[in-house]
């Protein structure tokens, strides 16, 4: 079962950038955009976006949005 995350976040520059992350079949894509009329760029995830994204995957498990199993795939795939 494919599953969504999602957040918004400023960098540097000052700039909001909204992050989308798929996870899928065994793959995690973190793509983000600036704007309406912009297209989402997938981009590598950085150490912080990847702290978010446990940290938001771990937020579904008492609710059952996610299985344990379906959480320790997507921590395994967090580059070392």
């Amino acid at each position: 079962m494919g599953m969504e995350f999602g957040w918004w976040e400023k960098d540097d520059e000052g700039k909001k950038w909204q992050i989308n992350v798929r996870f899928h079949g065994g793959n995690v894509v973190f793509s983000r955009k600036h704007g309406h009329h912009t297209s989402w760029e997938d981009i590598e995830g950085t150490d912080d976006q990847w702290d978010r994204l446990l940290s938001e995957a771990e937020r579904r498990l008492p609710r059952r949005l996610m299985s344990t199993k379906e959480f320790n795939d997507l921590k395994s795939k967090r580059p070392q």
